[in-house]
């Protein structure tokens, strides 16, 4: 898996899906809240499928 994910959409897949879980783990939004995982995950890893089938990428290349 080539990294596709670059740093300021890393940095905001990471407090977007911190932010939907704390508020589903606090009851602010329902359970579908815990869908934050899915961003946090791609953020974490620097990859996401979808990115990947689409073509995009916006990791800067050495």
């Amino acid at each position: 898996m080539t990294k596709n994910v670059g740093g300021i959409d890393r940095t905001l897949r990471i407090v977007i899906g911190l932010a939907l879980i704390a508020a589903a783990a606090t009851g602010t939004v329902g359970l579908w809240g815990y869908i934050g995982v899915v961003p946090l995950l791609t953020g974490l890893i620097g990859w996401c499928p979808p990115y990947a089938i689409l073509g995009f990428n916006t990791c800067k290349t050495k």
